[in-house]
């Protein structure tokens, strides 16, 4: 599985990041994935974080 963060959505509220550090970090104001694929056994994780995305900024492929 892959994680993406769509920047033009994100609005940094940093909550991926609390959710699934194993995954999304920021990057300045914005979240980006830096481990993608999803590493086996956080994919649970990955997705909560991208449900949870106030701005539906997050893409799990």
């Amino acid at each position: 599985m892959k994680a993406k963060v769509d920047k033009d959505q994100c609005t940094g509220c940093e909550l991926c990041v609390e959710t699934c550090p194993e995954v999304f970090k920021m990057d300045g104001d914005l979240a980006v994935a830096y481990a993608s694929p999803v590493p086996a056994g956080i994919e649970k994780s990955a997705k909560q974080a991208a449900d949870d995305c106030p701005a539906t900024a997050i893409i799990i492929e």
